[in-house]
Formats: C-alpha cells, sequence, structure tokens
C-alpha cells in the first residue's frame, strides 16, 4: 500500500509542516511517495533526496535559519518597476532560488530518492501542471511564484505560476499516483489576525491562504471516501503575519506536540470538521464560518 506525503503551500507557516513530520516519523509513519505544491514543493524537494529521517531534522535546520530576506526581499527598485506596469512582479526571485539551490543537492527531480511529484499552473490554460521531471530548482520556484508576488518561471515550453492557484494541496495527485494511504500536511492560515496585515505582501499572502483553505475542505469531503486519508489538523490559533518568519520554533513545536496528540486519538467520521474557515471569539475561541 503506497504512502504518500502531501505538502500544501502557505508562505512562513510551511514551517508547521516541520514540526508535522517529526511527529509522523517519531511513529515510523514514512512516505514512499512525496507530493508538494509551493512552500509544500520547497520542503518535499529537500525531503525527497533522503534519507527521510535525517532529512527531516535538517529541514528544521533551514527553518530555524530563514529570514524574510531569504524569501520575500522587496528592494525598491523592484517594487517602483512593478508599480508602474514594467514587471509582473514585486518580489526578486533571486535570493529564494539561492536558499533552494543550497538545500537541494540534486539536479533533476527523477533523480530523488524519494519519488517526488511538484505542481505548478499554467499563466496560459490555467490547468494544473503535475512535475515528474526536469530542473528541480526550476520546478520548485515555478511551484512556489504566486502570481504578482514573484515572477512565473519558463519550463519545457510552458509558463507557471503557484500551483496553490489550482490546487495547493494536491491529495487528487497522490491518488491519481497510485498512494493507497495519503498523509495531507496542510499549513492552515492565520486565523487570529488582531488586525489586517499592514503590507500589500502581506495581504495578499493572507488573501490567498483563505481562498485555498476553501478548496482543502472540498478535496477532503470527497477523497476521505476514496483512499485512506490521514489529514493532520493545521495549527489553531495561529496569529503569524504571513511575512514573519521570526515564530519558526514556536511554530515547530507547537505542530508536533499538536500532531502526536492527534495520533493518539480516534479519526472522526468526517475530517472537513477541524478545517472550516473560521474567527475567533476573545470568550469562546473559534467560531465557525459557514461557507457560501
Amino acid at each position: 500500500m503506497p504512502t504518500a506525503f502531501v505538502l500544501s503551500g502557505g508562505g512562513n507557516l510551511g514551517a508547521v509542516q516541520v514540526g508535522m513530520l517529526q511527529a509522523l516519523t517519531e511513529r515510523g509513519i514514512v512516505p514512499d511517495l512525496v507530493v508538494g505544491t509551493s512552500v509544500g514543493a520547497v520542503n518535499a524537494a529537500f525531503l525527497a533526496a533522503g534519507p527521510w529521517q535525517q532529512r527531516v531534522e535538517a529541514l528544521g535546520d533551514i527553518w530555524a535559519r530563514t529570514r524574510r530576506r531569504d524569501v520575500f526581499p522587496t528592494p525598491p527598485r523592484t517594487v517602483a518597476r512593478a508599480a508602474t506596469g514594467r514587471t509582473n512582479h514585486f518580489v526578486d526571485p533571486r535570493p529564494l532560488r539561492r536558499l533552494v539551490e543550497r538545500s537541494v543537492d540534486y539536479g533533476r527531480i527523477e533523480q530523488s530518492r524519494i519519488p517526488l511529484a511538484i505542481v505548478a499552473t499554467d499563466v496560459i490554460t490555467g490547468g494544473e501542471v503535475v512535475l515528474r521531471h526536469g530542473d528541480v530548482v526550476d520546478a520548485v520556484l515555478a511551484s512556489a511564484a504566486i502570481p504578482s508576488v514573484f515572477p512565473p518561471v519558463e519550463l519545457d515550453g510552458h509558463v507557471l505560476m503557484d500551483g496553490g492557484v489550482v490546487n495547493n494541496t494536491a491529495i487528487s495527485v497522490a491518488g491519481e499516483l497510485g498512494a493507497d494511504v495519503v498523509y495531507v500536511l496542510p499549513t492552515g492560515y492565520a486565523c487570529a489576525l488582531r488586525e489586517p496585515p499592514g503590507s500589500a505582501l502581506g495581504m495578499a499572502l493572507h488573501a490567498v491562504s483563505l481562498a485555498i483553505q476553501r478548496r482543502l475542505i472540498s478535496d477532503v469531503a470527497v477523497w476521505q471516501h476514496r483512499c485512506t486519508l490521514r489529514v493532520v489538523p493545521p495549527l489553531c490559533p495561529v496569529s503569524v503575519a504571513p511575512t514573519d518568519f521570526g515564530h519558526t520554533a514556536e511554530l515547530r513545536e507547537r505542530a508536533r506536540r499538536a500532531t502526536a496528540q492527534w495520533l493518539d486519538r480516534p479519526l472522526p467520521d468526517d475530517q472537513t470538521s477541524y478545517l472550516g474557515v473560521h474567527e475567533h471569539s476573545p470568550d469562546s475561541g473559534p467560531v465557525r464560518v459557514q461557507s457560501a
């Protein structure tokens, strides 16, 4: 029974996946296939080099060192060019490329020790593109190319952008590739912000995270009846701003503890029950918001 790990997108909340991975690995749960989208593709490409346990621990070290300037630098010249319509992105992609190049020590996707699938979106057709072959760094950058934040990536005749646009948590890809058991590692979203994000970049990332959470709920509702699906509950509440990389250790440890506790509990009949978009009441905690 092939087991797949599906790592969703979620910007700086990708640190949450490290804690989830640590808890799963401690229980001897490891994948035969890794599927990643956006920051989940960054994590997945690193993990797929193997050996698994060593890569999980090393991934934690990478996240501990990562800061906003390594992922979302916004030099004034680039911002000015974007604001005047002379370029299609606000963030210089070169620091993220250097981060991925330092982290991934194999050249092509098909050379990974653990089979890897990376999800991107075709800018022209709007279709889903599942990358199983080709340059791994280019594939990761394409999957993480948040529209208007990073530039799209030209790869194998396609112009590609963030896979989260079409399939941020690619359960369907894992199922189509033959996985019988699928562990989903969602990053969640910032659900307890005291005020709206204060920057254009932060607002864009927060809006994207809310939209893709609804797609996750729909996919889980379908796939929990088609395969052995295990959706690790995302952290709640999370009040970390979308561009704040200063809470990595806290997020990782909270996720590790929460995932270990989840593994000890019976699985609910409906795993969408803990995924709904919600607000937080100061007195009563989470308040669910019904989807339209």
